[in-house]
């Protein structure tokens, strides 16, 4: 058999959920990636917005049990979870990971998740789930090498990721705001240790494209990065390839597609992931 690792792309936009016409094809869901090893469903789930309720479709209706790995915790990125059916089935098991922050992780996660916000708290989405802080450094989970870094994002601690198995290796950097340490060479920001480790030879460099180097001095307080930048550290850390992820809301599915167009002679496959999109490594 074909050792593989599956991702599932199941929220690809930023910030907020959309829903347009000029935004089909790319999708509306927040940020939300299931991986799986071969043959096997989902059992790390890279961030959890609201394409967190599209994961079920690759579970086949059975319950969750595996492993929710948090980058931070806007609400982009977090809201998905009440909403989690897999999450709630009998003999599931959702075990919660976010960067630590000097509090307990299921009061982080409270204060938008609670009365009067919302209706219930984490801790009563049931009895299989579990919330716990990490720090940056190398772990075992669900099969699966993880190396979690911090990386620059305005509001909160924010860790990029490094996932792989026997099979291929995945680097997620979904909301990265590499110009808050600089101009770097290019004007969009520091190429800066983490991010270089973090992307060295991945199969896939999944980023934050949220901007163009144009957008940036316009919109670049808001932490996230250009699409040139993603680009740049593609090649300099040997990626293999680059999906541009987190869409800003109001990009529609021609903005993305010349977006892409513009690095078609790159010289590594640049693509723009859009929801519902499955990839197998390498």
């Amino acid at each position: 058999m074909l050792v593989v690792m599956r991702a599932y792309f199941c929220g690809t936009r930023g910030s907020t959920p959309v829903n347009g016409a000029e935004q089909l094809y790319y999708g509306g869901h927040t940020s939300c990636i299931g991986l799986a090893h071969t043959g096997e469903p989902p059992t790390i789930v890279l961030d959890a917005g609201t394409g967190l309720q599209q994961l079920p479709l690759a579970l086949g209706g059975r319950a969750f049990r595996g492993t929710l790995l948090l980058s931070h915790l806007h609400w982009d990125h977090t809201h998905g979870m009440p909403f989690f059916r897999s999450g709630t089935l009998p003999g599931n098991r959702v075990d919660v990971y976010l960067p630590e922050q000097g509090a307990d992780p299921e009061e982080l996660l409270a204060r938008a998740i609670s009365p009067p916000h919302f209706p219930i708290r984490p801790k009563q989405l049931g009895d299989g789930w579990t919330f716990n802080a990490i720090e940056p450094g190398h772990y075992q989970l669900e099969g699966f090498l993880v190396d979690a870094r911090e990386i620059p994002h305005k509001g909160g601690r924010t860790f990029g990721y490094r996932v792989s198995d026997d099979s291929a290796t995945l680097a997620y950097l979904p909301d990265h705001s590499p110009i808050s340490l600089g101009p770097g060479p290019d004007g969009t920001g520091v190429y800066h240790d983490a991010a270089l480790t973090l992307t060295d030879r991945a199969d896939l460099l999944v980023h934050d494209s949220q901007h163009t180097a144009a957008e940036l001095p316009r919109l670049g307080f808001l932490g996230h990065s250009a699409v040139e930048y993603a680009v740049a550290l593609a090649q300099r850390a040997s990626a293999r390839q680059l999906a541009l992820f987190h869409h800003d809301p109001w990009r529609t599915d021609a903005q993305i597609d010349a977006l892409v167009a513009q690095h078609a002679t790159a010289p590594i496959r640049v693509f723009a992931a859009h929801d519902g999109m499955t990839i197998d490594l390498p």
